[in-house]
């Protein structure tokens, strides 16, 4: 369920870098855990915007050994957090806005 949902916000991070470039409202995003990161940096390296990226969640302190979620460290009790169920496990569907095999397809032709 877990690797559903980081499909999900991998799915969104693409179409928003893709849509508006990088910008830190969108990074700060999926800075919550490693999961979230990876989804978006593997977003944003397929966009050509992964440098960008990385600098930044580097000055926000984000380090390569941060696996614990920041908001396990923050709340103890996130267990029974609704919201925790729904970010962590539930995530809904997303469909995404662009069809980049297309979009690639087309800039190869």
């Amino acid at each position: 369920m877990d690797a559903w949902s980081r499909f999900q916000d991998y799915k969104k991070a693409k179409d928003l870098f893709f849509s508006y470039g990088f910008r830190p409202r969108i990074a700060n995003r999926f800075i919550g855990s490693k999961c979230q990161r990876n989804a978006a940096l593997q977003a944003a390296r397929e966009l050509g915007m992964e440098p960008e990226l990385k600098d930044y969640y580097r000055k926000k302190g984000v380090k390569w050994f941060h696996y614990v979620p920041y908001f396990m460290v923050k709340d103890p009790l996130f267990m029974i957090r609704k919201f925790f169920w729904q970010r962590t496990f539930l995530e809904k569907y997303y469909k995404p806005r662009y069809e980049f095999r297309n979009i690639l397809l087309e800039g190869i032709a």
